[in-house]
């Protein structure tokens, strides 16, 4: 059934794509070329920096919204491809065939509650699709207002398309790397009786990874339905499901735990086992939203959502050396030799859902404006495991791989059952209060409820807690010219505590929530009606959690993020478009009164990351684009303690797209190359699961062609 329906989806994309093309050929003879206008131009609106959407140059924010045609056009498959155009957005142990997983000014975001759909959370524990997003929006920076609990760093949401008014045809097949074939369809309109819309995608994936034997599938569908109740009520309903098998690929750990392996190849699996099984992962939502407009100045909003994950974890994998001396856990051997245990968790399940209702309006006290938003939000979590199977099978090498048999006996989990669920009521308000034509005050508070329940193990049963917090936040927007704004922010965020991991004293130990404050200046503007520019300077504080010396994972001082951002985005003349994105940024590890680690630089964190992109049109050949892509990330500490320093790197990619008319379907066909030098360098590490280094991608090649009619 899975394979029928990849391939179905994959002949669906091409047969559509292709059989008009056939049709208009037969008809017309001749292939017409028509220029196309597209350039890189940044979204100016995004809902994320408040409760609306609203405009950029408003926001007291730092914000970077790319939209569904941007993601097009710059060939944008996964969060991964787009977190390239961000500076600020950085890798967080991004493993290939598992969850992607980023930082943002530093701080790695929560897969629990940093990944927004339409504003409420969900897991992100697998690769979040695309195809159904009108938009990705990132919000840098503390979101307790917004959100309640989340990463110091911010979140990432995802806008969910809606149905057009107009009938939308699309289909997109693609072929990468080793072979990996991709088609979607995006089919949009109204129903006979026009108060009714859809919007449907559909997409599947045969994935051969640029790592050698980390292959798999993917399918996905989604539906979006709308119902123009009356003119004042609009009712919105979307659906989604994903399928996702794919062996995945174990990143690298230091020799001794000293020393960054040297010699070795992005393309090798650590995972290379006969017994090797793909991770197999299925995820959907269900979103619901209901908006009334009482009257010209007032509207009341309400949305929810459920989300279902369930993951069946398998991997061979490598920690430890026992082949030397008195072993390196972690760490591996002299001489590239690791441990492979047999790790197995089979059905686990998240399942969080949300809701959130809000009143919003306008109205004047004398000469002050004000748009107010007063509102409510609930969210629950419930997640289900059982015991992990990790038992020692043997040892490979990272030069040489070793088959190895599997662990003796027939390991099972244990039975799945509930280990945690959490509970988070929050009520908050908001208003921004025009004081003149070029002063505006943002205010907002949030008051957030949280309740944990925890299975610390069935002998002694559940571990119960409850924790309260007001969550302020406060900016000035002035405005010396219409298109310029200079602002500056106070705020308070909130993440949940760290867990224990595997292998630690204390494993499994779940710390307590913990609050984070942010002060940020920034300047946003546009310069000649075509580009875009923006600063901002900030300081971000929270404890610092970490594996101490007694190998317990501790909160204790702080971690501080200062850094400054600035980025530029437009066009120059007719024919040249550029996005340039910068960050400087100084992370220290303070008040920790741990000898080994005060004073060093917090993990993972370069002090200067930039990207650089440019795009020109060929006048000479009217449709033929071509474009550069640079990107440069600074050194970085492996550990807390920073006992080894992993380099920076350099990184340029190349593309090309070519639009023309065949009859009455708009073609593009795109090529990409990435890494063209095929340079290897350590894209990011971790300090999870005792210290890991992940290779970024040797060089790749994508081809593309998108068909609208």
């Amino acid at each position: 059934m899975t394979f029928n329906l990849k391939y179905s989806v994959l002949a669906c994309a091409v047969l559509q794509a292709f059989a008009p093309l056939a049709q208009a050929q037969q008809l017309d003879g001749v292939a017409s070329v028509v220029v196309t206008g597209s350039r890189w131009v940044a979204s100016d609106r995004a809902s994320i920096g408040g409760f609306t959407d609203a405009p950029l140059l408003d926001t007291p924010a730092s914000i970077t919204a790319i939209s569904s045609t941007q993601m097009l056009d710059l060939s944008i498959r996964n969060v991964t491809d787009a977190a390239r155009f961000d500076a600020s957005v950085g890798d967080a142990y991004n493993a290939v065939g598992y969850a992607e997983q980023f930082s943002i000014r530093g701080f790695a975001l929560d897969n629990a509650s940093s990944y927004r759909k339409d504003g409420i959370a969900i897991s992100a524990d697998t690769q979040i699709p695309l195809e159904n997003k009108e938009r990705i929006e990132v919000l840098r920076g503390l979101a307790g207002l917004q959100a309640g609990v989340a990463a110091p760093g911010g979140m990432v949401n995802f806008v969910t398309k809606r149905p057009t008014s107009t009938s939308l045809r699309s289909a997109l097949v693609e072929v990468s790397e080793r072979g990996t074939l991709h088609g979607a369809i995006d089919l949009g309109g109204r129903f006979e009786d026009r108060r009714f819309g859809y919007r449907i995608n559909a997409a599947a994936d045969k994935l051969q990874s640029y790592v050698r034997g980390a292959d798999g599938e993917r399918q996905f569908v989604s539906g979006a339905f709308d119902w123009q109740i009356t003119p004042d009520a609009l009712l919105q309903l979307d659906l989604d499901h994903q399928h996702r098998s794919q062996i995945t690929a174990p990143g690298y750990q230091l020799l001794r735990n000293e020393v960054l392996p040297t010699g070795v190849s992005p393309k090798t699996l650590l995972n290379d086992q006969p017994w090797t099984r793909p991770v197999d992962t299925d995820s959907s939502n269900v979103g619901l939203r209901f908006e009334y407009r009482l009257n010209p100045d007032w509207t009341l909003t309400a949305n929810a959502n459920k989300h279902w994950f369930k993951r069946d974890d398998y991997t061979a994998f490598p920690y430890g050396c026992s082949n030397e001396g008195d072993g390196f856990y972690p760490g591996y051997c002299s001489n590239g030799d690791y441990d492979v245990y047999d790790y197995q968790s089979v059905g686990e399940r998240k399942t969080p859902w949300g809701a959130q209702a809000m009143l919003q309006g306008r109205f004047a006290t004398g000469a002050v404006r004000h748009a107010l938003t007063v509102g409510a939000s609930v969210s629950e979590r419930h997640d289900s495991y059982g015991e992990y199977v990790y038992d020692y099978a043997g040892y490979s090498n990272i030069w040489n791989n070793q088959a190895v048999a599997p662990a003796p006996g027939t390991p099972s989990t244990g039975p799945v059952m509930e280990r945690r669920n959490d509970v988070e009521r929050a009520l908050f308000v908001q208003d921004v209060a025009t004081l003149t034509e070029r002063l505006t005050l943002h205010t907002g508070l949030r008051y957030v409820k949280l309740k944990r329940d925890e299975l610390e193990d069935i002998e002694q049963g559940w571990v119960h807690s409850k924790d309260s917090f007001v969550l302020p936040s406060v900016a000035m927007v002035y405005k010396p010219a219409r298109d310029w704004s200079v602002y500056g922010s106070l705020s308070h965020g909130l993440q949940h505590g760290g867990i224990a991991e595997m292998g630690t004293a204390n494993e499994d130990a779940v710390l307590p929530p913990s609050r984070s404050k942010q002060v940020e200046v920034g300047l946003k503007g546009i310069v000649n009606n075509a580009v875009m520019v923006s600063a901002a300077a900030f300081d971000i504080r929270q404890g610092l959690e970490y594996v101490n010396a007694a190998n317990s994972f501790v909160r204790a001082g702080q971690q501080r993020h200062r850094g400054v951002e600035v980025a530029a985005q437009g066009k120059l003349d007719a024919g040249l478009n550029y996005s340039l994105s910068l960050m400087a940024l100084d992370a220290k590890q303070t008040g920790t009164g741990d000898a080994g680690v005060e004073g060093k630089r917090v993990t993972n964190v370069p002090e200067l990351r930039s990207t650089a992109w440019v795009e020109y049109a060929v006048a000479a050949l009217p449709g033929l684009k071509v474009d550069a892509l640079w990107q440069y990330a600074g050194s970085k500490a492996f550990d807390p303690a920073n006992r080894a320093i992993v380099p920076g790197y350099h990184v340029a990619a190349l593309g090309g797209s070519y639009a023309l008319r065949v009859g009455g379907v708009s073609t593009i066909l795109r090529a990409r190359v990435d890494n063209v030098f095929d340079k290897f360098y350590w894209r990011d590490v971790t300090q999870s699961l005792g210290g890991y280094l992940l290779p970024g991608a040797p060089r790749t090649f994508r081809v593309s062609a998108q068909f609208d009619f």
